[in-house]
């Protein structure tokens, strides 16, 4: 009987461990490209921080950020969008205070760094250290911006198109980091 028992057991273990397994393995990657005139940025986003990763698709997909600006941008930091009032905005006009109107929740993972390339979501200073619903950045430089580890959900990161990046931080920008000439984005989700 302790024979039998014991196998029924194993077998259950066994079965859902096959489970979790290709449950893991099933779960796809989601990829995007964020086109400018700069070129292409093309990257994943993570399945561990999957509020952000969702809201990120679902902006995408409705055209949200389609013809939103880079509307900061910083050589040695990072370059940053998705201000929907940026669609809009005169020249020289400060940007960076627009959203959907909600935030997300923080989801640090120790796993996701700020190293170059690295996709994350800009946000106020609020206790939570709550996201902004459509705010994100994208860090410039080869050693990263390790400082902002844990205090910024890091949701994705740039797998090609690095050079991009640093050409879009490089701009001629005006005092408050916005560049002189728009840098218009497209961001698109890839089946």
């Amino acid at each position: 009987m302790k024979k039998i028992a014991l196998a029924i057991l194993a077998t259950v273990f066994l079965f859902n461990l096959s489970v979790m397994s290709q449950t893991k393995t099933q779960q796809k990657v989601v990829k995007f490209v964020i086109h400018t005139d700069y070129g292409d940025m093309k990257g994943i986003l993570y399945n561990e921080t999957p509020q952000h990763r969702d809201n990120f698709v679902k902006l995408s997909k409705s055209g949200f950020y389609d013809g939103t600006l880079f509307h900061r941008v910083i050589l040695g930091f990072m370059i940053q969008g998705g201000d929907p009032m940026s669609k809009t905005a005169k020249p020289g006009q400060q940007l960076g205070m627009g959203d959907p109107g909600y935030t997300i929740p923080a989801e640090f993972n120790k796993a996701f760094t700020h190293k170059r390339g690295a996709l994350a979501a800009a946000r106020t200073e609020n206790p939570a250290k709550a996201s902004s619903g459509s705010q994100f950045y994208i860090v410039e430089p080869e050693k990263g911006a390790h400082f902002l580890d844990n205090n910024y959900t890091v949701f994705g990161e740039i797998t090609e198109g690095f050079d991009v990046i640093t050409k879009i931080a490089s701009v001629q920008k005006d005092p408050s980091d916005r560049p002189v000439k728009d840098v218009k984005m497209t961001v698109k989700i890839v089946e």
